[in-house]
């Protein structure tokens, strides 16, 4: 346990951190920042201050999905580096063997998983072909962003020029990059 003595007081850091995580949870969990406040024995404006400082960004939860893309690994560091909360990036190969390694039934399941799961998300950014973002777009309707990477169907793998991806994450977001 790390100590730390304040004129006559000694604070200890693990009792903050796991206030500050049990602050978190309640407001996640939907209770109001007077909620949370008052369970926690706390002035409101404590809890205010404490989530302006764990602020990451502002904004609706953001997910990025594409393929073909050969430059996959530039694009998840894109994805990480701005905080995106779900990505699925694939090669050809990729995205070919995830579909031959499954049944039809496995493979059914994944993808109405994946579906479901992407329902929760604010806003979509699809990079693919014209035809996948189309698709994209009748699943999840207005939530969908596309990045068109070709006309459908695409054969190889493309290259995604990672600021084009950051250009569009900040103007989801309403940033400037």
């Amino acid at each position: 346990m790390e100590f730390y003595r304040v004129g006559e007081k000694l604070m200890s850091r693990d009792k903050l951190m796991r206030a500050v995580d049990r602050i978190l949870t309640l407001r996640a969990s939907g209770l109001s920042q007077q909620e949370t406040a008052h369970r926690m024995g706390c002035d409101r404006t404590l809890v205010s201050r404490l989530e302006a400082l764990a602020e990451v960004r502002r904004g609706g939860a953001l997910a990025v999905i594409g393929f073909p893309v050969a430059n996959k690994e530039d694009l998840q560091a894109v994805c990480d580096d701005y905080g995106v909360e779900y990505t699925l990036l694939m090669t050809d190969v990729e995205r070919i063997a995830y579909a031959e390694q499954r049944s039809g039934v496995e493979l059914l399941n994944e993808i109405m998983k994946i579906v479901t799961n992407l329902q929760d998300f604010d806003t979509v950014i699809m990079i693919g072909s014209d035809m996948r973002i189309r698709l994209a777009g009748a699943l999840f309707g207005d939530k969908v962003v596309g990045m068109q990477i070709g006309e459908s169907p695409i054969e190889e793998d493309v290259h995604v020029e990672p600021e084009e991806l950051v250009a569009l994450i900040a103007a989801v977001r309403g940033e400037s990059t």
